[in-house]
C-alpha cells in the first residue's frame, strides 16, 4: 500500500499532478456511440449537444474487425468536431485483451488533451485500477498532457463487488464506477439474458388465505440489481466519487427504463449509461431533480440560511440534516440550469453562473 502523502503526486515524471477533488460536471447521461459507423460519427456534435457524457465505445458491441476503425473514428472525431461543454470518455477494451494497450496508448497520445475519463471494463481489485493509473501517468508524460484523464471503473464480476471499496479508493484518478448488470449475470451464473432491468421471476408473493388457500395471491416484481447498486453507491460516497447506473438493454421499454433510472437516481446515483437517443431524454427526466423539490428546496434555504435550528415550513419540520439535503438539490439544479435553460426556466434559477460554479466542486 503506497504511502498516503505520495497519492497525490504524480506517478511518472512529467505526468501531471493528481486531482484530489472530483469535478463534479453535468452526468445524468453517458452517451455510447460506435465511432466505427461513419452515419454515428456524422451525428455525434448533434448528439453532444443533448448529452452531458459522449463516450466512444470500443469494447462490447464492437466486432474484433471493427476495433481498430473505431478508435480511430473516436480520434478523428475528437480531432475535428467541437462537442463544447459535452465530457469526452471513451471505454476501452478489457485489461486482458489484445487492443487494450494500443487503446491506450494512442488515445493518450493523440487525444489526451480532449479525453476527459478512461471507462475500465470488468475491473476485479484494486490492481487493475493501478495497473492503468501507472500507465495514463507514463503516456500523459511522454505525450505532454496537462491535465490527468479519470479512470471510471465497471462493476461487473463477482470478484469486483466483493472488492468494491478498494477499487474505489485505489487511485485519486477514480472518477467513478458504473454497474455493468450483464457481464455481472454471467460472472454470478444469474439465470437470466436480460440487461439490466427487473425478471418476472424474481419477486415475492402474498401468503395464502388460510380461508382460500387456492384463490391468487398478489406477488411483486422484485429489483436483483438493488444490493450491488446500494453497495456501489456507498463505496463510492465514501471515496468521494460519482456512482452511475449501467445500461437498460430493452430500447423500447421506455416505462420500464424510466423506472429503472428512478431507483437507481433515488439510491445516490448521478447518472447512467444510454445506449440510444431515446435513454438520453429519460436519463434527462429522471437525473434532473423535480421541479416542485427544487422549489421547496430553495424554500428552505431561504428561510433557514445558515442551516441552524428547527423550522416548520409548509408543515413540514426541517433542520440541519434537511437542510443539507435541500442544499444538494438545489446546487445539482443550479448547475444544470447552466447547461438546459428549460430547467432554468422551471426551476426559477437566473444562469449568469453564481451557483453553478460552487456546485461544480460538489460531489452531489
Amino acid at each position: 500500500m503506497r504511502n498516503p502523502r505520495d497519492f497525490a503526486k504524480p506517478l511518472a515524471i512529467g505526468a501531471p499532478d493528481p486531482v484530489l477533488e472530483v469535478p463534479f460536471r453535468p452526468s445524468r447521461m453517458i452517451h455510447f456511440l460506435d465511432f466505427s459507423n461513419e452515419k454515428m460519427v456524422a451525428k455525434a456534435a448533434d448528439i453532444a449537444a443533448k448529452a452531458d457524457i459522449l463516450l466512444g465505445n470500443l469494447e462490447d458491441a464492437i466486432s474484433v474487425d471493427r476495433k481498430q476503425a473505431a478508435r480511430e473514428g473516436l480520434i478523428r472525431a475528437a480531432k475535428q468536431s467541437d462537442f463544447g461543454e459535452t465530457q469526452l470518455w471513451s471505454r476501452v477494451n478489457s485489461l486482458e485483451s489484445p487492443w487494450v494497450l494500443d487503446d491506450l496508448t494512442e488515445l493518450v497520445g493523440e487525444i489526451g488533451d480532449r479525453l476527459d475519463v478512461i471507462m475500465v471494463p470488468k475491473v476485479e481489485g484494486a490492481w487493475d485500477i493501478h495497473y492503468v493509473d501507472r500507465l495514463l501517468a507514463q503516456l500523459e508524460a511522454k505525450a505532454g498532457v496537462a491535465r490527468p484523464i479519470g479512470i471510471h471503473a465497471i462493476l461487473e464480476t463477482a470478484q469486483g463487488v466483493v472488492n468494491v471499496e478498494q477499487i474505489a479508493t485505489a487511485s485519486p484518478r477514480m472518477q467513478g464506477m458504473s454497474l455493468g448488470p450483464a457481464d455481472l449475470a454471467a460472472s454470478r451464473r444469474m439465470k437470466t439474458t436480460r440487461v439490466g432491468g427487473g425478471h418476472p421471476g424474481y419477486q415475492v408473493i402474498d401468503d395464502p388465505d388460510p380461508d382460500q388457500p387456492d384463490a391468487p395471491r398478489r406477488t411483486a416484481q422484485q429489483d436483483p440489481w438493488h444490493y450491488t447498486l446500494a453497495r456501489m453507491v456507498d463505496a463510492c460516497a465514501s471515496a468521494g466519487i460519482l456512482p452511475f447506473y449501467g445500461p437498460f438493454g430493452d430500447i423500447k421499454d421506455t416505462a420500464g427504463c424510466e423506472a429503472q433510472f428512478r431507483a437507481a437516481f433515488l439510491l445516490g446515483c448521478v447518472g447512467t449509461w444510454s445506449l440510444h437517443p431515446a435513454q438520453i431524454e429519460i436519463a434527462k427526466k429522471v437525473f434532473s431533480p423535480p421541479v416542485d423539490e427544487v422549489l421547496f428546496a430553495k424554500k428552505v434555504i431561504e428561510a433557514i440560511p445558515d442551516g441552524r435550528g428547527v423550522h416548520m415550513i409548509d408543515g413540514k419540520m426541517q433542520d440541519d440534516a434537511t437542510w443539507k439535503q435541500c442544499k444538494v438539490m438545489v446546487e445539482l439544479a443550479e448547475m444544470l440550469a447552466e447547461k438546459d435553460p428549460e430547467l432554468a426556466e422551471a426551476y426559477e434559477l437566473s444562469t449568469n453562473g453564481s451557483g453553478a460554479s460552487d456546485a461544480r466542486s460538489e460531489l452531489g
